[in-house]
């Protein structure tokens, strides 16, 4: 999945595969008790939901619209966007 598109078109489970092995962890928000994680994606952002209740992903939202990050503003660090291997 090199593309917002393919992500948005695969199915829910190859998305989470993909999140957990592609993906850069940025940050974390509470919504209605759930967990909202915000991963990066080369060019493309990342939530994914997760029901601490029912211990399960509800949904996966991705997105490249920088004013989505603005939930995350106060928490986010981009330092490790920046970091070059």
């Amino acid at each position: 999945m090199h593309t917002i598109e393919d992500f948005r078109n695969a199915p829910f489970e190859s998305k989470c595969d993909w999140v957990v092995t592609n993906a850069d962890y940025l940050s974390m928000r509470w919504i209605s008790g759930c967990k909202v994680m915000l991963y990066a994606s080369g060019s493309f952002f990342i939530e994914v939901y997760f029901s601490t209740r029912y211990r399960r992903v509800l949904m996966i939202n991705a997105f490249r619209e920088v004013n989505q990050l603005m939930p995350y503003v106060e928490k986010l660090s981009l330092q490790e966007l920046l970091k070059t291997d």
